[in-house]
């Protein structure tokens, strides 16, 4: 049975304007009850409760357990944008994810991603898994989500899991 997703602040989205939406991994999840969307407007950053979020990002703890009961904020971008729209959350504290392998077929022709980057609903999906939520359905709409939980089979054991 799934979840009562009531019991925890939503996951809150925060998309670059930039962003291509026809390529946005995150793009499904919008009018699923759990997860708000906004728009990032660098004047005015989407307002969280004051110690009730943590930031998905690179450098903090990793996220665990013990995070549940705290909402996620995710920021939706290409790597370069995502790093420029962190500075608007440095209030949040953030939370790093362990060392996945990405499926996400990404190529840039400008930068270099990240060897360790996940696409943002990798993120989640892993985010959810470390936090012991359940992941139902969140890469069903992904021809690449069978081979993301395949390059990382053998770190499964290692993120708790609320659907088995």
């Amino acid at each position: 049975m799934p979840e009562d997703l009531s019991n925890f602040p939503p996951t809150v989205i925060v998309v670059h304007p930039r962003e291509n939406r026809k390529k946005c991994s995150v793009e499904p999840l919008r009018g699923r009850p759990g997860f708000e969307f906004s728009q990032f407007r660098s004047n005015s950053p989407a307002i969280l409760p004051a110690g009730q979020y943590v930031r998905l990002g690179i450098g903090g703890p990793i996220l665990s357990p013990a995070d549940n009961h705290l909402g996620l904020l995710v920021l939706d971008g290409t790597w370069r944008w995502a790093e420029a729209m962190e500075a608007q959350y440095q209030h949040v504290p953030v939370r790093s994810l362990p060392p996945w392998k990405t499926a996400y077929p990404r190529v840039s022709k400008v930068f270099e991603d990240p060897a360790t980057g996940l696409a943002t609903i990798e993120a989640i999906w892993l985010a959810y898994r470390c936090l012991g939520r359940d992941t139902s359905g969140l890469l069903d709409h992904y021809r690449w989500g069978e081979q993301f939980l395949e390059l990382n089979r053998d770190q499964l054991p290692s993120v708790p899991d609320s659907t088995s």
